[in-house]
């Protein structure tokens, strides 16, 4: 029997960070719940047991059934009867088998069933998920809609949703339209107050909604009149049991992630409740739930990459050709072990990435209840920060990298990776809308480059610089030293241009030095506390050096002026 959990020490390792005693004891609220809930933690060490316990039962199932059913989910797909939704036959299964092991609702607080774990445990079954199938983490995933309601909706939607979601009923967000996809602004659902019934009412069309027939929908909709813009909108939570008001007109058909109903639907005369303040609905609680959903997108990523590494090493290691397997030979090997490089990174900046989000969260819930003294308010302020920078470069990265994989992956099969016969195609397929949906990489840069431009990712770099290293580790921490100097160099030439649009169009790669500077400190971090990380960590400096060194030449020899080559070549 396979788990999924239990045969990658990467993940436990994250477990034994040392932020980790101060992210529970925060959750946990000094552990309050022990004397309320008998399934509560009473320390430290017995939350961390229930964290490892629940994620070898993540790994059974995702190893045993999710796995084992991917292929067919592929081959399948959901299907549309009567304008409703109906899942693959091996979707069904790994749902009931999450529900029944109560997987659902686990990052939410025990008052409504929850398990009240961190973030790091959610986004590790996330991660572990998404290895077994990245189709069906889209389902499963969704529940983080929930925390959204946790954060901000009124007690009674908390008291009549949460419940349910910990029962195993699925979430959507229904954000983008036809005419509205990255742009938002644009969303024009309309939502209608009746004051004699004290109802709202959605009518519209939503589209490209992932898991778009859910029983529980949180919809971005057009809430004052004679707006066209953020400032018009609001946001609303749907039962969606009204089989006459909400239809799926259509199940679009994907080229990967195929087992994920993405679907394009009409509401009409929609019953709806407000979530929060009218007009908050995209500027403060979708930007929340977005932020949440990238780290999703970088848990899928991350799983994703895990899966393509697997398949490509084991396919290296057992396919011989001219007398001996090919992972012998230096054009293999030199593969697959970027392939792993790319994948640790990836993980290394997603559980960093959550430690920051786990942090000010948790400092977040504690000010609902008292006032924060002023050492926590400056630590929350801090570690939002850190997790506002790091979400979308660990989104851009992740995501591409579990594209840069699963490619990789096909090639060490050669011609055997083309055909349906092997998984490392339909992982093709799947990784490709991961630097496409919640943002694309390009959006990302757009998010992360004032913390280049601010030096937030500096500063951090400057820290990581100082952290404690096992001696083999030094000589490259000399070398990211000098190349942490070219980056600072790099930043100050273009933001010295005071030209908007040279600072944008040099802005991706200004943003991989500092994500290439950021992980490989974190993974010589890594390895000096677990070997395991050890030849990740030298190949990634490596190939972080050619890369920075090759952004930081083309900015340095680039011109403002030859923006208008580019501009006026198309």
């Amino acid at each position: 029997m396979a788990n999924f959990y239990t045969d990658n020490s990467a993940l436990n390792f994250q477990l034994s960070h040392p932020l980790m005693h101060k992210i529970v004891t925060l959750k946990e609220k000094n552990f309050a719940d022990s004397a309320k809930f008998d399934y509560a933690a009473q320390n430290f060490e017995d939350a961390i047991d229930s964290y490892r316990r629940v994620m070898e039962i993540v790994g059974a199932i995702c190893g045993d059934i999710i796995a084992p059913n991917a292929e067919n989910v592929d081959h399948e797909g959901p299907t549309l009867v009567n304008n409703r939704v109906v899942y693959a036959a091996g979707t069904r299964q790994n749902h009931e088998a999450l529900r029944q092991a109560g997987l659902y609702g686990m990052a939410l607080p025990r008052q409504y069933g929850g398990l009240n774990f961190s973030m790091i445990p959610y986004v590790m079954a996330a991660e572990i998920v998404s290895r077994a199938d990245a189709g069906f983490a889209n389902i499963w995933g969704l529940q983080d809609c929930a925390e959204t309601l946790v954060q901000f909706a009124d007690n009674n939607i908390k008291d009549e949703y949460l419940p349910r979601v910990v029962q195993g009923e699925t979430c959507s967000m229904d954000l983008t339209e036809p005419d509205a996809g990255s742009d938002l602004q644009a969303v024009m659902l309309k939502a209608t107050f009746n004051e004699q019934e004290n109802q709202w009412y959605l009518n519209g069309v939503k589209r490209f909604i992932t898991n778009g027939d859910a029983h529980i929908k949180l919809v971005l909709a057009r809430s004052e009149d004679g707006t066209a813009d953020g400032r018009g909108l609001s946001y609303f939570v749907v039962d969606n049991k009204f089989d006459d008001k909400i239809k799926v007109r259509r199940i679009e058909n994907k080229l990967g992630i195929k087992g994920s109903p993405t679907c394009e639907l009409v509401f009409t005369n929609v019953p709806a409740q407000l979530v929060g303040t009218r007009r908050l609905g995209l500027i403060k609680y979708v930007m929340s739930l977005m932020n949440g959903a990238r780290l999703g997108v970088g848990a899928q990523s991350v799983g994703l990459s895990q899966s393509a590494y697997n398949e490509a090493l084991a396919y290296a290691k057992s396919r011989k050709q001219f007398g001996k397997t090919i992972i012998e030979f230096p054009a293999v090997f030199e593969l697959v072990a970027t392939i792993k490089a790319k994948l640790d990174a990836s993980r290394a900046i997603l559980y960093e990435t959550t430690r920051f989000v786990d942090i000010y969260k948790a400092y977040e819930d504690i000010e609902s209840e008292r006032k924060l003294e002023p050492e926590e308010k400056k630590e929350c302020k801090e570690y939002q920060k850190l997790a506002d920078a790091f979400t979308p470069m660990l989104k851009m990265f992740a995501a591409e990298y579990a594209n840069q994989n699963a490619y990789d992956c096909i090639q060490v099969h050669g011609g055997s990776g083309f055909m349906k016969d092997y998984a490392c195609e339909r992982l093709f397929r799947d990784a490709r809308i991961l630097t496409i949906y919640e943002g694309t990489s390009q959006l990302q840069v757009v998010a992360a480059i004032r913390h280049v431009t601010t030096g937030t990712y500096l500063k951090r770099i400057r820290e990581y610089e100082q952290m404690t290293l096992s001696d083999e580790f030094k000589p490259i921490r000399e070398r990211l030293t000098c190349l942490t100097d070219i980056y600072e160099k790099t930043v100050e030439k273009a933001v010295e241009t005071k030209n908007s649009e040279y600072l944008d169009f040099v802005a991706r790669r200004l943003v991989e030095i500092a994500g290439h500077l950021i992980m490989s400190y974190l993974l010589i971090i890594d390895a000096s506390r677990d070997e395991q990380f050890r030849n990740s960590a030298a190949i990634y400096a490596c190939y972080a050096e050619a890369e920075i060194k090759k952004h930081a030449a083309f900015i340095d020899t680039f011109q403002a002026e030859n923006v208008e080559f580019y501009k006026n070549n198309n």
